[in-house]
């Protein structure tokens, strides 16, 4: 995969902020940003897995080769690119 827009690069290495709280709910997860107070729905339990387990990779492609459908790597990668764009996720 090719490297995302704004410095999202998907061989880079990204977490879930330390100031995001995550709550599951049925479909998927509420991620609130304790800092920025922005509220965002993740729609789906792949989705919410994803975010979880993206610190315990080496990157985010080696995370969405791991958790995610060949068919729908790159509508995840988009995902995450806007999750970093609204600061729920970060650089590590």
């Amino acid at each position: 995969m090719s490297q995302a827009a704004r410095g999202f690069a998907l061989d880079g290495r990204w977490a879930l902020d330390e100031r995001v709280s995550l709550r599951d709910e049925r479909f998927g997860a509420l991620a609130y940003h304790h800092g920025n107070r922005r509220l965002t729905f993740l729609k789906s339990p792949t989705l919410v897995a994803l975010v979880r387990a993206l610190g315990d990779f080496d990157s985010v492609d080696a995370a969405l080769g791991a958790l995610v459908a060949e068919g729908d790597r790159d509508r995840y990668a988009r995902a995450l690119e806007r999750l970093a764009e609204s600061e729920m996720l970060r650089e590590r």
